[in-house]
């Protein structure tokens, strides 16, 4: 009888420790993959100020514009979580749609080598953090799905496991983006 019931505590718990450790395993991926999205959405920040002064040598009467995509880059570069980073992106791409907008009015300015290389890598960045956020929310929907299944659930509450938020763009945003030069 004893043997069984060591049997039975044994199975169970090295049950606990699997999913628990799968558990810590998707938390660690969904850090991995919140570090991807920080770092290419601080990429396209580090590209915008760029873009900003060279589109400020031929339009700098656009003062409001440049300030708009000043406070928007701030505001990402500020955010600490992904429901505050896709709102602070979403601002960015209205400002980014404005700046590209004045740029569209000085055909010297699209012409100009440097702006069209800053708006290849702009373009580069984008699908690079299209791809970070895809990956994001894949395995954030693993670990929630994860979280809920019984008996994982049990074990996820029993040692505090929550949900993680998934990183979304504001309904504005799911609009085709056309920019023209």
């Amino acid at each position: 009888m004893v043997p069984v019931i060591l049997v039975i505590a044994v199975v169970l718990a090295v049950f606990v420790i699997g999913v628990y450790n799968s558990l810590v395993s998707l938390k660690v991926k969904i850090q991995e993959a919140w570090s991807q999205i920080d770092v290419q959405l601080k990429r396209r920040a580090d590209l915008i100020p760029n873009i900003v002064e060279t589109v400020k040598g031929y339009a700098s009467h656009e003062k409001e514009v440049f300030q708009r995509v000043t406070e928007a880059r701030s505001a990402l570069m500020s955010a600490s979580g992904p429901k505050e980073a896709g709102e602070a992106d979403q601002m960015l791409g209205a400002a980014l749609k404005s700046l590209f907008a004045v740029a569209e009015a000085y055909p010297e300015l699209k012409a100009q080598e440097s702006f069209a290389s800053l708006q290849s890598e702009l373009s580069d960045t984008e699908d690079k953090v299209a791809y970070s956020r895809q990956f994001y929310n894949s395995v954030v929907r693993q670990y929630n799905e994860k979280i809920v299944v019984f008996p994982n659930s049990l074990i996820a509450g029993m040692f505090n496991f929550k949900p993680q938020e998934f990183f979304e763009i504001q309904e504005a945003e799911r609009e085709n983006v056309q920019v023209k030069f």
